[in-house]
This record gives structure tokens, sequence and C-alpha cells, in this order.
């Protein structure tokens, strides 16, 4: 452990560089634990914190441009990808776009506080087609902040983060160990909540969009649900459908649906269509017992909408 803390002494701005330009590409190397060290070590002028916070301002700029050419380029693609790469898959788009939605390019000001949302705030800046200028601003402002606040963090506490290096040092590798121990459990843990939320929702009946289109042809349509984020420049969904949030009170929807003959199908753009089941299983839970899953959610019905001449599911009959 001593090597790593010499390594930190002589290299440290390198090392600031690498781990936040590497952190904000999207890899799981948190960065804000070396700012706090580097703010620390700083006091005993081992390494110049203005240097430091100016190659972490530089490193997030120029990984959040990539991210925001990714997005000019390929969109709501994009969205999804790195959405199934969170380990909050199905929260991922909806909550980041719902924040989006109502600030715009100011989320980029603390999307490096959220986690997993720097990525994705910066995906839907390009999007969205926010000038170089404006996106540059804002998220320059905010990686500022950032930086700032996990240097500061070290200045005020570096007594106590030279006790933590210490300790470590003394313990060696075990010290290590435990640090790696305290990450594996933090990504088992996610783990393992995504699985029971996916469990949770394992027994909701799904329908095929194949299936969806046969019953408008019979003229037996159901109510079609949107739980999609509300951001108006998103990809167009199923024509008619009702746009609902899954944070949208119950009741009134429930005395909505109530009278719908012919059951409801609910879709979404989430892996495993887990906000879809979510808000199926709730309406179930609520005598609404004729509530679906739309199997493999927007992408499933764009996909069988490119292999129909002309799709027969009558808008009308959704609204």
């Amino acid at each position: 452990m001593r090597e790593i803390q010499q390594l930190i002494e002589q290299q440290g701005l390198l090392l600031v560089f690498l781990n936040v330009f590497l952190e904000q590409l999207g890899l799981p190397l948190p960065a804000f634990p070396l700012l706090i060290v580097v703010g620390a070590m700083s006091m005993q002028g081992l390494i110049s914190l203005p240097a430091a916070l100016a190659l972490a301002i530089i490193a997030c700029v120029l990984a959040d441009s990539l991210w925001n050419l990714a997005g000019r380029r390929y969109g709501s693609n994009l969205l999804r990808t790195i959405c199934k790469l969170s380990l909050s898959q199905d929260s991922c788009i909806s909550s980041g776009l719902g924040i989006y939605a109502s600030t715009g390019p100011k989320a980029l000001l603390v999307s490096r506080f959220l986690p997993g949302a720097g990525a994705l705030f910066t995906a839907m800046a390009g999007m969205h087609r926010t000038s170089w200028l404006r996106f540059w601003a804002f998220t320059g402002t905010g990686a500022l902040i950032w930086a700032s606040v996990g240097l500061a963090i070290g200045l005020v506490f570096h007594d106590a983060v030279g006790s933590i290096l210490a300790e470590l040092n003394q313990y060696g590798p075990i010290g290590f160990a435990i640090l790696l121990a305290a990450l594996a459990l933090f990504l088992a843990y996610k783990y393992l909540k995504r699985q029971l939320l996916v469990r949770r929702t394992r027994d909701v009946p799904r329908i095929t969009a194949e299936e969806l289109n046969a019953l408008s042809q019979q003229g037996l349509t159901p109510v079609i649900i949107d739980v999609r984020s509300k951001l108006p420049t998103l990809e167009q969904g199923i024509p008619g459908a009702l746009r609902v949030s899954l944070s949208d009170p119950i009741d009134a929807l429930v005395k909505e649906l109530s009278q719908a003959p012919n059951g409801v199908v609910i879709y979404c753009t989430c892996p495993k269509e887990v906000s879809a089941a979510l808000l199926a299983k709730k309406l179930h839970d609520h005598g609404i017992s004729g509530s679906m899953a739309l199997l493999g959610g927007l992408d499933a019905w764009q996909q069988y909408r490119l292999g129909e001449q002309e799709p027969s599911l009558n808008a009308e009959a959704c609204s």
C-alpha cells in the first residue's frame, strides 16, 4: 500500500487526469476518492492543487464532449445502451430524462453527483443539439463544482485522510483487499436489488406486438399506456397511447381504466420491460385484472411495424 501512496505522490496529476477521464467515459473507476486524497496531500505540498483541479476539469469536459458527439449521432439508441450498462437499468432512462426535461442543460451542473447520470445527461445534450458553447459552459462549470468539492473535502479533512492512509499502509495488502471487498459488496447489493425487482414482475402477463396487432384486427384493441419519460423530443411511441408516469397517482388512473373492456397494455423502453410490468402489477393489485406488459417494449413494436407495410393498429381505438 505504501507503493500506491508513493505513486500518487510521484504521478498524482497524471492519475487524476486518467482516473477522472475514464470514470466519465463510464468505467467503474471512482475518481472522487482520489480527488479527496490529492486534496489532503496538497496540504503537505506534495501535489499542486490548482493543477489537479485544472486537469480534472479538462478530463471531464473531454469525456463529456465525446458523449455529446455520440448523442448527436445515435440519439435514443445510445440512451438505451447506456441504461443497459447501468446498475439501475430500469429507472435509468425515466429518472434521467425526467430531470433533464425539467432543467435542460442546467442538469449538467449536478450530473456528476448523481450515480450514472453523467454520461446520460451529456448524451441527451447532444441528442437535443444543445449548442457547443452552452454545453461547454454548463459541463465545465459542473466539472469545476464536482472536482472542487472532492479536493475541498481532502483539504478540510486532511488529518483524517492521512490517518486512513497510514492505517492502510500499516496493513498493506489487507487494507487494499478491504477496499476491494467494499466495492464488491456494493456491486453485489445493486445486482441483488435488480434481480429482486425482476422477480417481482416475472409473473406479470406479457403480450407480443403481433398479438397486440391481431387484437386490433379483431376490433378488440386494449387501452395502451406509455410509461416512458414524458420528454416530448423522444422517438415517437405507439399512436394513441396514454402517457403515464410510474410516479403518477394510481387512483385516478384506476378510475379511468375501470371501464376498459379490452384490457390494458403497457410499454416502456427498459430492459425486460420492468417499468411496464411494475405498472401492470400495480393496476392488477387495484382491480384492473386485464393489465399486461408489451413484451420487448417499444423496440419490439417498432421492429414488428417495420415488417408490416401498413400496421393495422387503430390509433383512435387506443384513446
